[in-house]
């Protein structure tokens, strides 16, 4: 699992003053960037040998409003890998009260770089990211 800190400026936020609803999903996706990082196992490295991972389903489960200058803090863990199919949960808490403010997923899919056909997940993938 992978947890990191982020402070709302006021540009994620819309007119009523909380976190724009699709900014959570840009925090889904710094997570899966840190949560791949801290496996030693970058996008560009990735990519570099051959594979991408499209999102291909997400959802998000709005509990709580963030707001301007809130830290927060977001999880992202692998969920499940399935055949071509890797599921990545994550979790927006906010750090002063610790409250959940969204929780949801992302599927992706392993593909060619080139081709963007659907191909099975490299087996180092699976050892550097057990489902939790």
């Amino acid at each position: 699992m992978t947890k990191l800190s982020y402070r709302v400026p006021y540009a994620d936020t819309d007119q009523m003053g909380v976190v724009y609803y699709g900014n959570y999903l840009t925090f889904f996706e710094r997570a899966r960037n840190e949560l791949m990082r801290e496996a030693g196992y970058t996008y560009r490295e990735f990519e570099a040998n051959g594979f991408a991972l499209p999102v291909v389903h997400a959802e998000v489960d709005y509990k709580s409003p963030a707001r301007y200058d809130d830290l927060l803090e977001i999880s992202a863990w692998v969920e499940e890998v399935k055949g071509i199919r890797c599921k990545i949960a994550c979790e927006v808490r906010r750090q002063s009260d610790d409250k959940v403010l969204a929780k949801g997923h992302t599927v992706h899919v392993f593909v060619d770089v080139r081709t963007l056909r659907p191909i099975p997940p490299p087996g180092n993938f699976l050892e550097r990211f057990p489902a939790e």
